[in-house]
C-alpha cells in the first residue's frame, strides 16, 4: 500500500506570515498522524521562510509514524540538520536558494560523486537516502549507481498535462518507475499531486512506495477541514 506522508511546509508558512505560533507547526504535525497520514515530511530552506530548522528539532521525537527531511543537500547546514536528528529519510532535491518552489530534479549522472558521497553519509547514520529526479529511466539508474535507496518522481509536468491527457502525461513516469524497480529502488514520487491526480498515478504504478503531497492537500483542508481531507486523499490511494 501506497503511504501518504503530509508536507506541513504551508502550514508554516501561514505561521510566519503573522509571527507567534499560530498555527502551531508542531501540532499540526501531530494531528495529520492522528487523522490517518502515515508520515510527515518538511523541507526547510536556508532563509526559514516557512519550516524553521527548531520546527525540526522539535518535531522529530514526536513522530510515531514516518518523518522526512528533504532539502538541498549542498548546504552544509542541512546536511548538518539532517545528521543531528536522524529522520527515518532523507530526499535530496537541487533546488535553488531563490526557488519558489522545487523545480528540477537532479542530474545523477553528472553529480554522480555528490550524490554517492552523500548518499554514504547518510546511509553510514541508518536513514533511507531518496533521490529527487526528472522521470528519465537513465536518471534513475544513475541513482541507482549513486547507492539511493528510493527515487522520487518529481511529479509536476504530470499534474500539469494530466487534464489533457492523462495517458500521455504518466507514460514517461511509467518508464522511470520500471526502471527503478529493476535497479532494485523504492519509488516515491511528489509535486501538484492532488485529489484530482493522484488515484490514476497509483492505479498506473502501484508500486509507488509513498507519495508527498503538501499545497494541495492543505489549500484542500481550508474547506473540508484537515481530517477530512486526509481521509479523502487515503481514499484517492486505495481506489482501484
Amino acid at each position: 500500500m501506497t503511504r501518504l506522508s503530509v508536507n506541513i511546509n504551508k502550514i508554516a508558512t501561514i505561521r510566519n506570515a503573522r509571527g507567534g505560533n499560530v498555527p502551531d507547526v508542531t501540532q499540526a504535525a501531530l494531528r495529520c498522524e492522528a487523522f490517518g497520514a502515515q508520515g510527515i515530511t518538511v523541507h526547510p530552506r536556508p532563509d526559514e521562510r516557512h519550516i524553521r530548522y527548531a520546527d525540526v528539532r522539535e518535531i522529530r521525537p514526536l513522530i510515531q509514524t514516518e518523518f522526512n527531511i528533504e532539502g538541498n543537500p549542498t548546504v552544509q547546514s542541512f546536511v548538518d540538520l539532517v545528521l543531528e536528528v536522524v529522520p527515518d529519510q532523507v530526499t535530496l532535491v537541487p533546488d535553488g536558494h531563490n526557488a519558489l518552489t522545487s523545480n528540477a530534479g537532479w542530474d545523477t549522472l553528472k553529480n554522480r560523486d555528490l550524490l554517492t558521497d552523500l548518499c554514504n553519509t547518510f546511509k553510514a547514520k541508518g536513514i533511507r537516502t531518496s533521490i529527487f529526479i526528472d522521470p528519465v529511466p537513465a536518471m534513475a539508474e544513475g541513482a541507482a549507481a549513486c547507492g539511493a535507496n528510493r527515487v522520487e518522481l518529481y511529479t509536476a509536468a504530470y499534474a500539469e498535462q494530466y487534464p489533457l491527457n492523462r495517458e500521455l502525461a504518466i507514460a514517461p513516469y511509467l518508464e522511470a518507475a520500471k526502471a527503478a524497480r529493476a535497479c532494485g529502488l523504492g519509488l516515491n514520487a511528489g509535486h501538484d499531486l492532488s485529489l484530482e491526480n493522484l488515484a490514476y498515478f497509483i492505479q498506473t504504478i502501484p508500486w509507488t512506495d509513498e507519495v508527498s503531497i503538501g499545497h494541495a492537500l492543505i489549500s484542500d483542508a481550508l474547506y473540508m477541514g484537515l481530517e477530512k481531507t486526509i481521509q479523502a486523499y487515503l481514499g484517492e490511494i486505495r481506489k482501484k
